[in-house]
């Protein structure tokens, strides 16, 4: 039996398209191969002149002397706390916020939006040193919320005018429809209005989590004397001496910092490929 002529034309750039998406998830997931390997080599192995992409004699060394160091613990329930409570707060009250600048009509609400966007226009570097001083005057300091507060106020302008699209995209009919039925404003707000929109806080809560728990510039510049208030990537350091780097020590411990992101992803993935789409059904 023969295929349809357009079949046969089309299956050759098919093929060449899976061909291409198999090679760049391959040069995407090398360097975390290398990374899981790297951590797995005996010492000798990781710092040979001529690596070798396997090993034949895998160690779990470099993971003890992770979870041998004092701190590590801590470090890792400090970077749970900080990026939880970044995703919650930041999804709250992005979507409130984006509730407001698409249902209601007040001055400035043009304004307000041109500035979510400029707010992302600026670096991360740039804001760092205002950043603490105006820490330094809150008191903040050696403290997680040094790391929480910058870090809810860089996620929530991408989150704000992300979410605003998924409200617009719920018709105004099932709002009336909804006090219609007797349904108050904060019934409808978080019983109809927020389901429809969970998709797009995953997607801005999966930006947050990943922005948040790979912080190393935050955590070095805000948290100068108290150590027990570092998180993972300052565990990192430990690794770093002067006499030689610890490679399979940063990469066991890069390896355990990877996992709760994968983890997280897992967790979301399915709500997080409807909210990229940015689609929201009638």
């Amino acid at each position: 039996m023969k295929l349809p002529e357009a079949l046969r034309v089309r299956r050759p750039g098919r093929l060449a398209a899976e061909a291409a998406a198999l090679l760049i998830a391959a040069l995407v997931a090398f360097p975390l191969y290398w990374m899981v390997l790297s951590a797995l080599k005996p010492a000798g192995e990781v710092q040979s002149a001529h690596p070798r992409p396997w090993t034949l004699s895998p160690s779990l060394d470099s993971f003890r002397r992770v979870f041998q160091q004092e701190e590590f613990g801590r470090y890792f329930v400090n970077s749970l706390i900080v990026a939880g409570t970044v995703v919650v707060a930041s999804a709250v009250i992005a979507f409130l916020a984006a509730t407001a600048v698409t249902r209601f009509r007040f001055r400035f609400r043009t304004t307000l939006l041109i500035m979510f966007l400029i707010a992302q226009m600026v670096p991360v570097e740039a804001l760092t040193i205002p950043l603490f001083f105006l820490m330094r005057d809150l008191g903040q300091l050696n403290t997680l919320g040094s790391l929480i507060l910058p870090h809810l106020a860089l996620s929530l302008p991408f989150a704000i005018w992300m979410l605003r699209g998924f409200v617009a995209a719920v018709p105004e009919a099932l709002e009336e429809a909804a006090y219609i039925d007797g349904a108050s404003r904060t019934r409808f707000l978080w019983q109809i209005l927020f389901p429809l929109v969970l998709p797009g806080l995953v997607a801005t809560s999966v930006f947050s989590f990943i922005s948040t728990w790979n912080d190393f510039l935050f955590a070095k510049s805000f948290i100068i004397s108290d150590t027990s208030r570092s998180t993972l990537p300052m565990a990192l350091l430990v690794f770093f001496k002067p006499d030689g780097n610890d490679w399979g020590g940063i990469m066991a411990a890069s390896t355990v910092m990877t996992v709760p992101v994968l983890v997280f992803f897992v967790l979301v993935q399915r709500r997080l490929v409807s909210g990229l789409g940015g689609a929201v059904k009638d």
